[in-house]
């Protein structure tokens, strides 16, 4: 039976649900997810590979960051790197926020977008678990209205309603050709870089204003010893009050993000984890190039 393999990028707006989709489609968390906009700032590939006497097939699902206006050198290279995914696609699925509301200056940038890269595209209106029939109606019809050539299907990413659907299509957009990466693979991120996303993913579900924004995660050392995998993390941030806003009073909050992120460390290496935090402070990190060139954010 002949094989697919070829790379989906998914754009959309920030916090539409692009890193649920990836991670529900795998069939395992290479994304972190959190209700913040720039939970991703790298382009996170997830790989679903399916084998059967039926279908043959490999999906490469790039996460793009969130669309959106580029602020600092951070946002500039998650734009950029936008934009180089979407070019070298084989296909680009668009995201959008039926709850939310859809057609809004951002999707229809988005669309645009879409249309310009000479990529067969797809759109989901995510959410839709939320919406009573009225609202679907309202949601599909102003997906219709932004004038992208493509397939709408309404999915919820969280309960996984209509998904199939959705990948049985992107599988149908993709080439022909050998995988392209080893059927138990699920990611192409380093170790490192996952540990780090985790580690962020509970420093999102805890702050609020601009600390999520201005913290990234460091991993610069995993070892394996006496049974334990020792990680040592470091927290950038970017001024003294951040700093004590992660620490907490008296360290509660630190404590409270290395307890909650060592469990899904464990998760993820399926064994005991003894997770270091430190915080330290990098006045505008985001705007620090050599800094965003060694956290890989490119």
């Amino acid at each position: 039976m002949v094989s697919r393999s070829g790379f989906v990028a998914l754009a959309g707006r920030p916090n539409v649900g692009k890193s649920t989709l990836v991670n529900a489609i795998v069939g395992h968390k290479v994304a972190i997810v959190s209700d913040k906009p720039q939970t991703t700032r790298r382009a996170v590939r997830g790989v679903a590979t399916h084998s059967s006497s039926e279908a043959v097939w490999q999906l490469v699902l790039t996460d793009l960051p969130g669309v959106q206006r580029p602020r600092d050198a951070l946002t500039q290279r998650m734009q950029r790197r936008v934009e180089s995914e979407l070019r070298d696609s084989d296909a680009a699925l668009l995201m959008v926020n039926g709850d939310q509301g859809v057609g809004g200056p951002g999707d229809v940038f988005i669309a645009q977008a879409l249309a310009a890269a000479s990529v067969p595209a797809v759109i989901a209106v995510n959410k839709v678990d939320r919406l009573n029939h009225t609202r679907t109606v309202e949601a599909l019809q102003a997906t219709a209205d932004l004038g992208l050539d493509a397939e709408v299907f309404p999915i919820s990413a969280r309960t996984g309603k209509g998904v199939g659907p959705l990948v049985e299509h992107l599988v149908a957009q993709i080439p022909e050709g050998p995988f392209m990466f080893g059927e138990d693979e699920l990611s192409d991120q380093p170790e490192s870089v996952m540990l780090a996303e985790l580690v962020r993913e509970q420093v999102l579900h805890r702050t609020r204003q601009e600390v999520p924004h201005a913290v990234e995660v460091q991993v610069d050392e995993i070892d394996e010893r006496d049974g334990l995998v020792y990680v040592r993390a470091l927290l950038w941030v970017e001024t003294a009050s951040q700093k004590g806003i992660l620490i907490g009073a008296r360290g509660q909050m630190i404590k409270e993000i290395g307890t909650a992120a060592r469990k899904e460390l464990q998760r993820e290496v399926g064994g005991q984890v003894h997770l270091d935090l430190s915080v330290r402070v990098r006045k505008s990190w985001r705007a620090d190039d050599a800094l965003l060139d060694r956290l890989g954010i490119t």
